[in-house]
């Protein structure tokens, strides 16, 4: 039994780990109490005196050997313990779910808390292995790219807007873009745009790029035979429509939707001049910070930001934001609103500017009331 014993210590210290040098020193321990008290069968059956006392002498020998190897046992389990206390905690977890258990000495996950994570997702066998094992522990970031942020200015401005993203392909290569410079309009007999407007609930919203009006379901208008509700109105500042080259102050567009998903919009330009009440009902409800939506304690009536002369031109084009959708039906009025110095400087301290540039008309048709 000593042979093994001997050769189970040299493994033991040959960095076969903690577990094995425990297991030796067990073992070990039991042998030497087996030494000092024999069984008396063994007695019976001892050799004679000559070759007892060569063998006790051999045992002495052996006992000065153990000893040593003992010493050294010690002094490895203490190496082991010291190296483990030094390693520090790593936390392992998995991305979407819960993080695994780790072992109660803190260096790595037990076999079984590896097992009960890998299990609940279906895991192969060697994935469970691959979970348990301390030696390497793979980390992976997962960096958050988030949604692409455009802008009026700098990198992300109108000029890059088409590779932000590849939805916003359109404002690059496009055909149909907006907003356009108004020119050479065909004057014909154009149907008048028939406006169901009725006061309403809103609420007012500062997105980010301008201050936005959601108004209750109930609005809409009809034209072409078709008939659009009202989604929301906003504004820009300076108008992003030109008429002739002329540009004004500022442009309300007033969105609307078939229940075919198309988009008409109707463009009110804004000019210097007088107070208007509703932008001051609007301007009364702003929020106090970004994308808090603010209830108005009062409705509105949209016919109010209507001029008396409705007549408008008509052309087809696209969203003026990204992702800049074509198909959008536009109905410029021909007669600007106004609005009062104050009232433009309001928006003017939130948005200096948030106009897109005049994009090619590319020879599409504008048709204008008579």
């Amino acid at each position: 039994m000593t042979r093994p014993l001997i050769s189970c210590f040299s493994a033991a210290l040959m960095g076969r780990g903690l577990a094995a040098l425990l297991l030796c020193a067990a073992v070990g321990a039991a042998g030497a109490s087996d030494g000092a008290h024999p069984s008396p069968d063994r007695g019976a059956k001892a050799a004679p005196a000559s070759r007892a006392a060569a063998a006790r002498g051999q045992g002495a020998a052996l006992e000065v050997s153990l000893d040593e190897l003992r010493d050294r046992l010690a002094s490895r389990v203490a190496e082991v313990r010291d190296a483990q206390a030094r390693t520090p905690l790593l936390k392992v977890s998995v991305k979407g779910d819960k993080p695994l258990k780790v072992a109660g000495d803190g260096h790595a996950p037990t076999a079984a808390a590896a097992r009960s994570h890998a299990g609940a997702k279906g895991a192969k066998p060697d994935a469970v292995a691959h979970a348990a094992a301390p030696a390497v522990v793979h980390a992976v970031v997962h960096a958050d790219a988030g949604h692409p942020h455009w802008s009026y200015q700098g990198d992300a401005g109108p000029a890059a807007w088409a590779s932000l993203k590849p939805e916003f392909a359109s404002c690059g290569n496009g055909q149909r873009q907006s907003p356009i410079d108004i020119r050479d309009g065909i004057k014909v007999e154009l149907d008048a745009v028939q406006y169901d407007y009725r006061p309403s609930r809103f609420t007012v919203i500062d997105n980010g790029h301008t201050v936005q009006v959601n108004v209750a379901p109930g609005n809409s208008i009809e034209v072409t035979g078709r008939r659009y509700e009202l989604l929301q109105f906003h504004f820009h500042r300076p108008s992003e429509e030109r008429i002739n080259g002329r540009q004004f102050d500022m442009v309300a567009h007033l969105v609307h939707k078939d229940p075919q998903g198309r988009l008409a919009v109707v463009a009110v330009l804004l000019q210097q001049g007088r107070q208007h009440p509703l932008v001051q009902l609007v301007w009364n409800s702003l929020p106090l910070e970004q994308n808090d939506e603010t209830p108005a304690p009062v409705p509105l009536d949209l016919n109010m930001l209507l001029p008396e002369d409705r007549r408008y031109y008509t052309y087809m084009g696209s969203l003026t934001t990204p992702p800049c959708s074509e198909g959008v039906l536009w109905m410029v009025l021909k007669q600007p609103a106004q609005l009062s110095p104050e009232q433009v400087a309001v928006f003017a301290r939130l948005y200096p500017m948030n106009a897109r540039p005049i994009q090619q008309a590319g020879g599409r048709i504008i048709k204008e009331s008579n």
